[in-house]
């Protein structure tokens, strides 16, 4: 059997491009006693594979040069030399990386129900992207009623979730996103109370605008201007969630630092960083709540998904494009 792996070749400087990834093809291995292999249906690209690709300090290991590229994956078990934890038929997701078939002795693989929601969901609300969500609005940023939230990339995998869970918790909930479409998206079909186009309004004076009253709690997917503007509108002692910065991402040069940080002194608020990994032992919680959420028609969820696994680096792009609806996945089984 066969397995059609992405293959770090190059950390990239900026931009990754066609040397820093190559598609080899390898043998599946024969399992060793409590091995699982578990074919991939679906896989999760996310804007932290470009922080994953460095070889800097982090909150996790770079990925090795010539080693499988790091993804979140969903799938099945088709093969078990007496793991006693899955059974062939096991609908699993775990961080298989960018492969076909993934060889695990189950660690880290975790059994989702396909009855609950769709082999997708489990890459996206009910995936890391929705417990970044769950737990950077209610754990880091601990809204309450009547916050006013203005959350950026607001139409994006993150994004989108965080705005929806703060208005199932009674805030006033402002987006931030790039184009009309994703606006009118977050507004009529998310509940959004109002959005902020940064392609086509200025955002210094569209939050003078849309937050007269200033936020209570800025959830940051994106960084760069958009956080050094949401930082003049901040009310005395509010939180600023820092969980990415999609804009700064491919920079070749050193990011730039917010230069209205001294905001957070005039209104004696705090800035945190999250990173999702931190409530691992939770999501088994979050998922449950999220999951009755969806049920009741509280939490919307859209997924775009292309196919094959040639098309990795292409598809990958659409994430700092913005050329994309919703959480991107690519779905690899043949």
């Amino acid at each position: 059997m066969n397995n059609k792996q992405i293959i770090l070749k190059n950390r990239p400087q900026g931009t990754p491009d066609a040397h820093t990834w190559k598609l080899e093809v390898q043998s599946v291995p024969e399992l060793q006693e409590g091995e699982i292999l578990i074919e991939h249906h679906y896989l999760s690209l996310d804007p932290a594979m470009r922080g994953w690709m460095n070889d800097t300090k982090s909150y996790i290991p770079p990925v090795e040069i010539n080693g499988v590229m790091r993804a979140g994956s969903v799938g099945k078990v088709i093969q078990n030399n007496n793991n006693p934890n899955f059974q062939v038929g096991d609908c699993v997701s775990s961080w298989g990386g960018v492969q076909q078939y993934c060889v695990s002795d189950g660690e880290g693989c975790f059994k989702v129900d396909e009855k609950a929601a769709s082999m997708p969901t489990f890459l996206s609300v009910l995936g890391m992207p929705g417990m970044t969500a769950y737990f950077g609005i209610l754990e880091v940023a601990k809204i309450k009623e009547g916050d006013i939230v203005l959350v950026s990339g607001a139409a994006g995998a993150v994004g989108s979730i965080v705005g929806q869970i703060a208005k199932i918790k009674g805030c006033t909930v402002i987006g931030i996103a790039g184009g009309k479409d994703k606006c009118d998206y977050i507004i009529n079909e998310l509940g959004f109370d109002d959005a902020i186009d940064y392609k086509t309004e200025n955002i210094y004076t569209a939050l003078k605008k849309k937050c007269p009253q200033g936020v209570d709690v800025y959830f940051d997917n994106v960084g760069g201007v958009i956080l050094d503007a949401a930082l003049s509108k901040l009310r005395m002692h509010a939180t600023v969630v820092i969980c990415g910065a999609i804009s700064q991402y491919n920079n070749k040069t050193k990011i730039n630092g917010p230069s209205n940080y001294l905001s957070l002194l005039v209104t004696r608020s705090t800035m945190k960083g999250m990173v999702v990994m931190d409530y691992t032992k939770d999501f088994g919680k979050a998922a449950r709540e999220m999951s009755v959420w969806l049920k009741e028609g509280k939490l919307k969820s859209r997924e775009d998904i292309y196919e094959g696994i040639e098309n990795f680096q292409e598809t990958y792009h659409r994430l700092f494009s913005g050329n994309k609806n919703g959480k991107l996945i690519l779905k690899v089984v043949e």
